[in-house]
């Protein structure tokens, strides 16, 4: 039978606090949340390597150390209000439930969103709402945000979203086009303008709903 606490431990202290993950908050948090939960039975046996996982239906769990790096730049503080787009089965909400004080999770796929709502039931995650809406809308039926997390990779932030995040307000997440490696960001709201700046080089699988347009071709 795999030990899942000792798993938990040591994702925290071999994958996370070698690779620069200082926030007390973030591995805490991280060490508590069972990440085996939201794989599903087929991989809960994997559940803590540091891989993105599907969960079904064409979508994946983030890896550890990818989101680990997005939460600890979020600075996220314990009356923090937080959006989480596209939270799948519902692990980075769960993980920023432990963290701030209330998180929104909007997922486009109903049955993503179910299994979501089912988990944190079952772990009395009270502080986590989750909602069935267009992801690239973000949620503004709660704006403004205090912290934004997308939980999957993006080619570009929509304008709709930078929107929704409040006067010193923080989002984060991973842009990926088709050229070149993909880079975890920063965007902060000083309240005149927003400001964006490049965490790490990343990878991660995309979040449905973001595709840019395409031009005509001549």
């Amino acid at each position: 039978m795999i030990n899942f606490e000792q798993c938990r431990r040591n994702m925290v202290e071999c994958q996370l606090r070698t690779n620069k993950i200082t926030d007390g908050a973030v591995l805490s948090a991280m060490g508590r949340i069972p990440r085996e939960v939201f794989t599903g039975p087929e991989y809960d046996g994997i559940a803590y390597v540091d891989e993105d996982l599907p969960i079904g239906y064409g979508r994946y769990l983030m890896e550890p150390m990818v989101l680990a790096r997005l939460l600890q730049a979020a600075r996220i503080g314990p009356d923090d209000v937080i959006l989480d787009i596209g939270c799948g089965s519902g692990y980075t909400a769960a993980v920023c439930a432990q963290i701030g004080a209330t998180v929104v999770a909007v997922e486009s796929d109903p049955r993503l969103a179910a299994d979501a709502s089912r988990i944190m039931g079952e772990l009395e995650a009270d502080n986590v709402v989750v909602v069935v809406g267009t992801l690239k809308e973000g949620y503004q039926a709660q704006a403004p945000y205090d912290v934004i997390v997308f939980s999957g990779s993006v080619p570009e932030i929509p304008p709709a979203v930078l929107g929704q995040l409040s006067p010193g307000g923080r989002l984060v997440a991973v842009l990926m086009d088709e050229e070149g490696p993909g880079r975890a960001v920063l965007a902060e709201n000083t309240g005149t303008r927003v400001t964006t700046r490049t965490i790490c080089d990343a990878s991660i699988p995309p979040l449905p709903g973001f595709e840019r347009e395409k031009g005509f071709v001549f």
